[in-house]
Formats: C-alpha cells, structure tokens, sequence
C-alpha cells in the first residue's frame, strides 16, 4: 500500500526540524518521529514522504546541473493537485548551504504554475511558458493572473495553504502518478536551466515522470530566441538535462 504525504505544520510560524538537522529550522515539518510535533493539514501526495524528497533534492544538488553554484543551493516546494502547500525545503547538501531567501517563494510559485498548467493530456513546465508569455506571445500577460498571496513570505510558511504564484521560466514541474496529475514541484535558488534540471532530476528519482518511458515530455527545450515552448540558454547550461 503506498504511504501517504501527510504534511503538517502550524500555518502561523516555521516549522521546526531535529537539532542535529541543516536548515537553520525553516524546513517543512518532517516525517521522522523525533521531531517536533506539529498539526495535521489536509495535503496529501500518495507516494513520498518528505524525508524521500529531502533525500532526493540532497542528491540531485550535487550533480553536473549547470548553474553558478557547486553544490547547487536549493528551496524545493510542492503542492497537491488543489494548489495546497504540501511542504517547503532546503537542500543540505555541501559546506553551510544557504539557498537564496527570495528564492522561497519562487519555488513555490514554480510548483503551483506546473500544477496549474498542466493536465493528464499535456504536461507544461515553468520552462516550457517562457516563450509563449514574452511580449507578442500567445500567453502574454499569463504572469498576472495568479499572484502569490505575500502572506505567506518566508516569515510564514503556508503548508496546508494554497500561497499560488506564477513563474515562466525554469524550475517547476507537475507531479504524475498512473497518467493523473497529482500536484507540482518547483525548485529555485540558481539560474532558471540549473533549477529546471534539479526539479526534473529530483521528480524521476521519486517516480512521479509524466509517462514511464517518456521522461522527456515536459523537459526544456532551448532556443537563442526564446520563442513558442522555449527558453534561452543559462549561463554555464548545456543542451541536456536528462534523468
């Protein structure tokens, strides 16, 4: 029977994690039954556990994603097929990580985008909107019409809240199971080619691939213009991210 993804935390201060943890206690609320205890919210990935994808970020970090940092400095989020916060991490990966703070929201916005724009006939990562929603793009203006909710800023975590947000360029990704959506990933704290990679690398090791077998469907597609569902090249990104 697959264990159930039940994130929980108070929506009205961080989340705590154990002592011996990285992440200056700003991470979700963990698994682990020695942390602190925390109410339950409402969101559900079938599947995972949060210590699966902080195991999974730890590791995805420290491989070849391009970008400026070595090893990459992350906030990973997702949200269920709702737009629910489900939870919101740090990688941990390297000599005292510390991922941008800004790039706490993104991640989030990221996650609910490729939840948002995604469905179980087309997968879009964030990647993927870039070039639709420049000026002259058939999505132009698609930026504005979810905002993140400012409430839930890093001084407040919002799991079990629906925080929304909207990012065009890469990072986020859907979340698949048996060909259904089931919510989004999203990750920020390097160049949006570095970020794509980690989020798309992390959701294979999980197994949440929008078709096995066809892991490229919603990978980024590079272009020097940008246009139609592409996105220009990152600084030190090569042509291939893969698995």
């Amino acid at each position: 029977m697959l264990k159930k993804l039940l994130l929980t935390c108070s929506a009205i201060s961080l989340c705590s994690t154990p002592a011996t943890a990285a992440g200056n206690g700003l991470l979700g609320p963990s698994d682990d039954p020695s942390d602190t205890p925390y109410q339950k919210q409402s969101c559900q990935i079938p599947g995972s556990t949060l210590s699966q994808f902080q195991k999974a970020l730890n590791a995805v970090v420290q491989l070849k994603n391009g970008g400026i940092f070595n090893p990459n400095m992350m906030w990973l989020a997702v949200v269920d097929r709702k737009g629910t916060l489900c939870l919101v991490i740090q990688s941990q990966a390297g000599p005292q990580p510390d991922p941008w703070p800004g790039s706490r929201d993104i991640a989030i916005a990221k996650a609910s985008t490729a939840n948002d724009f995604s469905n179980n006939q087309k997968a879009l990562s964030t990647a993927n909107l870039y070039g639709v929603t420049q000026p002259g793009g058939s999505l132009y203006g698609l930026n504005n019409s979810n905002p993140f909710n400012p409430t839930f800023n890093a001084q407040n975590t919002g799991v079990g809240m629906a925080p929304g947000g909207i990012i065009t360029f890469g990072g986020g990704v859907a979340l698949y199971q048996n060909g259904q959506v089931i919510g989004g990933l999203g990750v920020s704290g390097d160049t949006s080619c570095a970020d794509h990679a980690i989020a798309y690398r992390v959701r294979a090791q999980l197994g949440y691939n929008v078709t096995p077998g066809v892991a490229g469907a919603d990978n980024i597609v590079y272009s020097n213009t940008g246009t139609g569902f592409t996105q220009p090249y990152c600084l030190g990104q090569g042509t291939d991210v893969t698995p």
